[in-house]
């Protein structure tokens, strides 16, 4: 029986040599990692890395650049959510500081993200399908701040009270029909310090008085 031949392993030092001269290229194909064997593209990965994490503002856009046709979806997302929250951190850190909007060169040298790429996430953050999911992770979780606002409300919490009519959308509605009214005596109701004329009460639905009515008999 005849024997297979197999191609014998390259010495690591001839796949690093390897490695450096494909780095060495102004852009880099699909085509030029398409032969790499596993170990090889291994190593590159490892490399690209160590360049990304060692590098910042235009230097990493151009080796981000030279890189692009090879990068996974994934790989990508992941750098937009990276560049986001160091933008968002930026912002946030020097509004605590200084109580005014950091200037986009100032967000660069705190990020050390090119000022174009700040530039280009602020203006096209919107349109990114990782923004897009991030809003419905906050909505995913909209019950549950709802739910704890509903209790401190119904613990007698005016301000939680007034914070959930406005979370589910009923402040500043119409009455849905006329004689809907919680009667209260001298035309107000208290709550702890708080009072609610019957103007206020003129402007709540009848689920709203329903509401309050809950609040109020739960706390007799």
């Amino acid at each position: 029986m005849a024997k297979t031949k197999t191609r014998p392993s390259m010495p690591l030092s001839g796949i690093i040599q390897k490695i450096e001269k494909l780095l060495a290229r102004e852009r880099i194909t699909p085509a030029d990692v398409g032969g790499l064997s596993e170990q090889e593209k291994t190593l590159l990965e490892n490399k690209l890395s160590e360049i990304l994490q060692g590098s910042k503002d235009t230097e990493r856009d151009r080796f981000l650049e030279k890189i692009e046709p090879v990068m996974q979806e994934d790989t990508k997302n992941d750098l937009w959510e990276r560049n986001h929250m160091l933008i968002s951190n930026a912002i946030a850190r020097h509004l605590q500081q200084h109580a005014v909007m950091p200037t986009k060169n100032q967000i660069a040298r705190e990020t050390g993200i090119s000022r174009q790429t700040v530039a280009g996430h602020i203006k096209e953050y919107k349109e990114h399908p990782e923004f897009a999911a991030e809003i419905e992770q906050f909505k995913f979780m909209s019950h549950s701040v709802l739910g704890m606002v509903f209790k401190r409300a119904s613990e007698g919490d005016i301000r939680a009270a007034k914070l959930y009519f406005e979370m589910v959308g009923s402040i500043g509605e119409q009455p849905a029909g006329a004689g809907n009214k919680l009667n209260a005596q001298n035309n107000y109701i208290q709550i702890n310090n708080t009072i609610l004329s019957q103007e206020n009460l003129d402007s709540l639905t009848a689920e709203q008085l329903r509401q309050i009515e809950n609040i109020i008999s739960s706390r007799g």
